[in-house]
């Protein structure tokens, strides 16, 4: 939220169990109205949208998810009249019938949606169902949960962490996605390897000269 959903690791979608998922939203709400909203120098959390083309698309992501079932809170123009020029949002929360079309993109705005879920294998059909694979995060006190979130039939991002949201990324850890946002690995045990000339050797220790694939003369 710090940088105002404009960050590649916001979480975008929360995939809420049905049991937890009002009380959470209702909290989020709580939350929510209790950020500060203004110039991120002044000590308030949510800084402006870039340009009045990233408020036009955020406005136009939020009435796609009316059209498609959504109920919005939040989203609104704030400070229009100290900042003329600028685009300070409220966030938005959008809770939704199912992952419609709207879900599975990226608005880069501060737009939350809330879908639930009935059982771990829902969630994890919801979670790798969209074209982006950066990634992603899971909340549980479940250890075979985790473990499978973490597995190669889990999560299907490039980051996929447990009890900790998706933003940001540890300076020892590799970092990058899969999907529509792969494009390989920087930092972490892969960040050395920019800086070298890799190369492959094969040494040959014995007195004698083999052959490639064993292939012997008489």
């Amino acid at each position: 939220m710090g940088t105002a959903g404009q960050r590649c690791t916001t979480l975008r979608r929360l995939i809420a169990h049905e049991s937890v998922k009002e009380e959470i939203i209702s909290r989020l709400k709580t939350a929510y109205s209790k950020v500060r909203i203004g110039h991120p120098l002044e000590g308030n959390l949510i800084g402006p949208l870039i340009d009045k083309h990233s408020f036009e698309a955020m406005q136009d992501a939020l009435e796609q998810a009316l059209s498609e079932g959504g109920r919005v809170f939040g989203g609104q123009r704030q400070l229009q009249d100290q900042f003329p020029n600028a685009y300070y949002v409220s966030p938005a929360i959008v809770e939704m019938p199912e992952q419609s079309e709207v879900v599975c993109s990226e608005t880069f705005a501060p737009i939350l949606y809330v879908i639930g879920y009935n059982d771990f294998e829902e969630a994890l059909r919801l979670n790798n169902a969209v074209p982006q694979g950066l990634s992603s995060c899971i909340f549980t006190t479940d250890v075979r949960e985790a473990e499978q979130f973490m597995s190669a039939v889990g999560s299907d991002c490039g980051i996929a962490n447990v009890n900790i949201g998706p933003s940001g990324a540890e300076i020892g850890g590799a970092f990058g996605g899969e999907k529509e946002t792969g494009g390989g690995r920087e930092s972490g045990s892969d960040a050395w390897r920019g800086y070298m000339r890799r190369q492959t050797n094969t040494v040959n220790y014995s007195r004698e000269l083999p052959l490639a694939q064993g292939i012997t003369f008489d």
